[in-house]
Parts: structure tokens; C-alpha cells; sequence
């Protein structure tokens, strides 16, 4: 607190700090709304198409191939987006038969989780880089880091409009999609694939083991609070960068972890919007 004193007068100028004066701080929120505004995006859709446990196994399909990154001296996001296209283009092949393949994609899950964590037990330089990989770092995101997610979520976002009619069509009414000679497959494995770019993405904020709160919790929510769908893919990208920006924020405040926030909110906003469906429902009877 520096004090100036001129005669008589004694002047007292108080500095106050808030959160955006650290760089850390303005890197957090850029990286967070990046990420957001994909998972909000891509998410509502994959609630949409009944494929959230798909989303959640591509996070741990991710996991094997960040730590197995790790092991072999490669950057672990380079390794977790790898892993996570190519089981999304072998997921996109299995078409519409993905919705009911609970089980294979159980395995699948199961099997990469072992693997991550044979990769990690023989990685035993950084235990610290393995934590960010299971919770998410975005107070360690530097410039370079956000460039890369400001990068792949434009790509991502130009991905997705551009196969958005196509998608809608294939989601809403398969069977007549596919009568009018469009490629149920086809259209599965560039949703897919555009999903594995949105949870490499999302790994960074909130981690492998948080990111389905990300991706599935702000597009439930939409969905049970909306029947638009050009309404609610708005509200779903509202939701997760409220959520992420509100998590990033509390974190600061309360020094607890901004995964924990994000994942909280974003859980608490589904179970919001469910109760909220449900208390209209009955008032309509």
C-alpha cells in the first residue's frame, strides 16, 4: 500500500488485483471457452445420436495413447489425439450398429484404461504430467497450448457445420436418410472423428476422467430444456463455457480444483433442467 505525503495532506493509494491481471488467469478463460464452445457444439449432438458412452471410452482410448506418448518421449496431447481419431474412425465404421454395441465399446473402454495405466506405471519420470492427464491442468495452458486448441476447435467447428445437414438428417430419420442414398457410415465416422478432436481438446481443461461432465452435462441439459435444435445447440455452447468459465473463476477463489468446478457444474446444470422438465410436466396435467 504506498503512501505519498505532501505537507498537510497524506494520500493513501490502495492497488487491488483481480483474477484477469495474471496471465495464467486470461490463458485459462481463452483455453476454457475454446474447449467449451466445441464440447457444447459436438456434445449436443452426441446426446442427440444416444452415443455418450461412445464419447466417454474415446476419453480413455485417449488416456492409453497419452501415457503411451509419455513412454516413448512424445508430447501426450499428440498421443491422445492420435488414439482417440483412430478409434473414432474404427467406431464410425460400425454405423449406426454403435448404438447398440454397449458392450464391445465396454471392452474397449476397459482395455484402454489397463493399457493407460501399464504405459503409466512404466513411466515414472513425471507424476505430475500424468495428474494433468487424469484431472486437467488449465492453469498450466500456456500461449503456445492455446493456440493449438484455438486452432483445432475452429477446424472442428468448420467440421461440423459443414456435415450438420447431413447429420441432422441421419440422426433424426436413419431409415429415410439412407433410402435417399446417403452414407449412414460415412456420416458416422466424420461425426466420430470430429468427436475425437472435441474430447482430446476437452482432456485439457477437466482431464480423461472428467471430461464426460464437460461434453455430456451442459447438451443434456439443453436438450430437456429445448425441443429447437438450432436453439438448443445455442444453449448446449452457453451452458459448457458457463460452466467453464464459472468452474475456472470458483477455482480461483477457493483453490480447489477447477476440474472438480466444471465437472460440478456441469452435473448440477442436467440435474437442473431435469427437474425443471419434470415440475412443467406436471403442471401441464
Amino acid at each position: 500500500m504506498p503512501i505519498a505525503t505532501t505537507g498537510m495532506t497524506t494520500t493513501t493509494t490502495i492497488t487491488t488485483t483481480t483474477m484477469l491481471d495474471y496471465d495464467f488467469m486470461r490463458l485459462a478463460f481463452g483455453a476454457g471457452f475454446a474447449v467449451a464452445l466445441v464440447a457444447g457444439a459436438v456434445g449436443y449432438f452426441l446426446v442427440l445420436r444416444n452415443l455418450a458412452f461412445a464419447g466417454h471410452a474415446l476419453s480413455h482410448v485417449g488416456f492409453a495413447g497419452a501415457t503411451g506418448a509419455l513412454l516413448v518421449g512424445i508430447p501426450p496431447f499428440w498421443g491422445l489425439l492420435g488414439f482417440t481419431l483412430a478409434a473414432s474412425g474404427a467406431m464410425g465404421l460400425l454405423g449406426e450398429k454403435l448404438r447398440g454395441r454397449d458392450v464391445a465399446v465396454g471392452v474397449i473402454l476397459t482395455l484402454s484404461l489397463g493399457l493407460g495405466v501399464l504405459f503409466l506405471n512404466l513411466y515414472t519420470s513425471s507424476a505430475s504430467q500424468a495428474t494433468a492427464l487424469l484431472f486437467g491442468n488449465v492453469f498450466g495452458v500456456s500461449r503456445t497450448d492455446l493456440a493449438a486448441l484455438a486452432a483445432l476447435g475452429i477446424a472442428s467447428l468448420l467440421a461440423l457445420a459443414a456435415i450438420s445437414r447431413p447429420l441432422i438428417f441421419a440422426t433424426l430419420e436413419p431409415e429415410l436418410a439412407e433410402a435417399k442414398g446417403l452414407s449412414l457410415r460415412l456420416v458416422s465416422v466424420l461425426f466420430l472423428l470430429i468427436v475425437g478432436i472435441a474430447v482430446a481438446e476437452a482432456v485439457q481443461v477437466v482431464g480423461i476422467l472428467l471430461v464426460f461432465a464437460l461434453m455430456i452435462g451442459p447438451a443434456a441439459a439443453a436438450l430437456q430444456l429445448t425441443s429447437s435444435l438450432k436453439r438448443g445447440v445455442l444453449l448446449s455452447v452457453l451452458l459448457a463455457v458457463g460452466a467453464t468459465w464459472s468452474g475456472i473463476a470458483l477455482a480461483y477463489v477457493t483453490d480447489w480444483p477447477p476440474s472438480f468446478w466444471i465437472a460440478t457444474l456441469g452435473s448440477a446444470l442436467y440435474l437442473a433442467a431435469l427437474a425443471w422438465r419434470r415440475m412443467k410436466s406436471g403442471a401441464q396435467r
